[in-house]
C-alpha cells in the first residue's frame, strides 16, 4: 500500500467517526429538546426538525418566533444565541452561570438537566 493509499484510508475512518460522533451529539440534544419542548407543554417531536426547533425554543424563551430568523445572520446569531440561552435558562429558574455554560456551550448536557430535572417551566 502506497502512502496516498493510507492517507485516504485514515481520512475515511476520520470522517466516518466525526460524523458519528456529531449524530450522536444532534441525538443528545434533541431528546433533552424533547423533554424541554414537553414541559413547556409544547409537542415533543417539534425537537427533531431542525429549523422548527430554533423556532419553538425562540418561544419557549418568551420571545416571537419570528425572531429565530436572526440565527441566519452571522455574528448576531452568536449574540442571538447567548441571549435565548439566559431567558430560557431564566424560564426554567436557571442563573446565569448555568444557562451560559450548560445551554450555550454545553447545550447537549443543559437541555438534558432542564429536560429531565426537577427544573419547571413557568411562564413570564
Amino acid at each position: 500500500m502506497d502512502t496516498n493509499g493510507i492517507s485516504d484510508l485514515y481520512a475515511s475512518i476520520f470522517s466516518g467517526t466525526t460524523g458519528l460522533i456529531a449524530l450522536v451529539f444532534y441525538i443528545l440534544v434533541a431528546v433533552g429538546l424533547w423533554k424541554v419542548f414537553t414541559k413547556a407543554g409544547h409537542p415533543g417531536i417539534l425537537a427533531v426538525i431542525p429549523i422548527v426547533n430554533l423556532v419553538f425554543l425562540v418561544k419557549i424563551a418568551g420571545m416571537s418566533g419570528w425572531l429565530a430568523l436572526l440565527y441566519l445572520v452571522p455574528i448576531v446569531n452568536f449574540v442571538f444565541g447567548i441571549i435565548v440561552a439566559f431567558k430560557l435558562g431564566e424560564r426554567f429558574g436557571k442563573g446565569g452561570v448555568f444557562s451560559f455554560f450548560l445551554l450555550f456551550v454545553f447545550p447537549y448536557i443543559g437541555y438534558l438537566i432542564l429536560g429531565f430535572g426537577d427544573s419547571r417551566y413557568r411562564q413570564v
